[in-house]
């Protein structure tokens, strides 16, 4: 049986469509079940729509406080029985309550090396720091900012004429490949977390 995975996602959603297309070209045995976004107007949410795939808006501005918004995420996902969650571009932090929920089983993608450049505006950053090597990491969601176990990377070169579009451009080609590819050694490797990182055995 595939695995239920959700996307949850605030913007426009190219790594929930690599994640989805490598799971309709059977290259990882799961089945986006649910996705969710906190924002109307996001562009992922209605290509979801658009794919026929099970959606549900939860604008958090309509909420009092994190706690109650994430009992309405948790519902939803419990409902879609989700075994595994992907954050494609979600911009809200997950609480230690939520992630406790499902202990090593949620997934994000953060355009920098970790723990180089976490937060917002890592491409940014790395041009600012002078950094020569830029890229994209996947890691198992803690309640920390971009600071879960590390399961992939993948290094892009920073170029001396590169911009914030540039960069991000070619470390989004790198983003499309790998998060894919962590997903799918997850779901059919032995694998556990030792100290910060996922070792596949």
């Amino acid at each position: 049986m595939p695995a239920k995975v959700a996307i949850l996602l605030s913007g426009r959603g190219s790594n929930f469509l690599a994640l989805h297309g490598a799971m309709e070209r059977k290259e990882i045995p799961a089945e986006v079940a649910l996705v969710i976004s906190n924002v109307a107007e996001a562009p992922g949410l209605e290509k979801a729509r658009s794919l026929r795939l099970p959606t549900v808006l939860l604008p958090h501005r309509l909420d009092p406080d994190r706690e109650a918004h994430e009992d309405k995420v948790l519902a939803a996902l419990e409902h879609a029985e989700v075994e595994w969650v992907c954050l494609a571009g979600y911009m809200r932090l997950l609480s230690a309550a939520f992630v406790a929920r499902h202990p090593e089983r949620i997934l994000n993608i953060h355009p920098s090396l970790l723990p180089a450049f976490p937060g917002l505006n890592a491409q940014e950053q790395a041009l600012e720091w002078g950094a020569k090597i830029s890229g994209c990491t996947v890691h198992l969601v803690d309640e920390k900012l971009d600071h879960g176990p590390i399961v992939l990377q993948r290094a892009v070169p920073v170029h001396d004429d590169d911009n914030p579009i540039s960069l991000s451009a070619r470390i989004l080609v790198e983003e499309h490949k790998v998060y894919p590819d962590a997903l799918g050694r997850l779901l059919t490797e032995r694998w556990r977390v030792v100290g910060r990182r996922v070792v596949f055995s």
